[in-house]
């Protein structure tokens, strides 16, 4: 009886890692994205056998920075934006990638590769607004600035990034020169100066679910937001409509934190989802463009239309200056900041 339990207790200290294994933690931002890739990438990656916990969270980097340096990591992989792909990297939070276990190098668009990260999609902020509710569609930044024309407030995220572009774009700077610009000093006076022109018909938001929500209420007669959230409101039957020219353009990255217990299973989850087929599943859910270039060849042309990627839309569309905003964006931030409360 003895020796059978001694089997038994080893058989299961053998066990324990491998059934470890079999789970990983991925951590993203929420809402209609966070549904769009356990559609696409979860459900279809447990049915391999590993199970996937969920986690949303709001970008705290701070949160991935305490894991490591406590070594006491829970998350396998975790979804950030540009800017914090890079700086997490500097600061040694994140593990570095061999892209030959996840995805051929040649098959994705140049601004993916990180040596930390891999960027998994596409998405943009753009301007937007209810149909239904304002019958002239504005075509610039110059018209979202125009009270006169269009009368009531404006939605904008409360920061720096992307408001402080959006502004020189509608004082008359091209969207190509708008970094070269903003990196003056006179350009980032100039950029301030016309925000504070619009500063008495702005209303705030944080969150990506709320630009949707104050156009459906009225609260704002347009605003910037993320394509994907209007994509998903369009899908719940919402007439709201977006402006692409000067849109903003980034990626989002997959990193694997420092001392992630199951390293090994998020390497294997980012070979899984970045197969050009499952990125196509992805971009049928929300309207974020693959970084994998083969997925494009799999997708309809009424999905390709609605998306950042798409000629059309990238036209006259910017990408947001990751080298820029790691320079500056301490400085603009805190001058933002400061701007807001006067």
């Amino acid at each position: 009886m003895n020796k059978s339990l001694l089997v038994c207790a080893l058989a299961a200290c053998i066990a324990a890692p491998a059934l470890a294994d079999q789970q990983i933690t991925i951590v993203n931002f929420g809402g209609a994205n966070g549904n769009a890739q356990k559609k696409a990438y979860y459900d279809a990656f447990e049915k391999t056998g590993t199970k996937v916990v969920a986690v949303e969270y709001n970008g705290e980097q701070a949160k991935i920075k305490a894991m490591v340096e406590t070594k006491k990591v829970t998350w396998d992989l975790v979804e950030v934006e540009s800017p914090d792909v890079q700086r997490g990297c500097d600061e040694g939070l994140f593990e570095k990638l061999d892209y030959t276990k996840i995805v051929p190098v040649t098959d994705l668009l140049p601004s993916a590769l990180n040596s930390c990260g891999v960027g998994f999609f596409v998405w943009s902020t753009v301007m937007a607004y209810d149909g239904d509710k304002l019958k002239t569609a504005p075509k610039t930044w110059a018209d979202f600035w125009d009270v006169k024309k269009f009368p009531g407030k404006r939605g904008m995220r409360k920061g720096a990034r992307y408001n402080l572009e959006f502004a020189l774009m509608a004082d008359g700077v091209a969207p190509e020169d708008v970094y070269k610009v903003l990196a003056t000093p006179a350009g980032a006076e100039r950029a301030f100066k016309k925000l504070t022109e619009l500063k008495p018909n702005i209303q705030w938001w944080e969150a990506g679910a709320q630009p949707p929500q104050f156009l459906v209420a009225g609260d704002v007669v347009m605003s910037t937001a993320y394509n994907g959230r209007i994509d998903a409101a369009q899908r719940e039957g919402k007439n709201l409509k977006i402006t692409w020219t000067g849109g903003i353009f980034d990626l989002d990255y997959w990193v694997i934190p420092k001392g992630a217990a199951n390293k090994e299973t998020a390497i294997k989850f980012m070979n899984f989802a970045m197969k050009p087929e499952n990125q196509a599943v992805y971009a049928q859910n929300i309207a974020y463009g693959p970084t994998n270039t083969k997925a494009l060849t799999k997708l309809p042309a009424k999905v390709l239309a609605d998306l950042p990627t798409s000629t059309a839309n990238a036209k006259t569309a910017l990408q947001f200056n990751v080298n820029f905003w790691a320079d500056q964006g301490e400085a603009l931030e805190k001058r933002f900041a400061a701007w807001a409360t006067r």
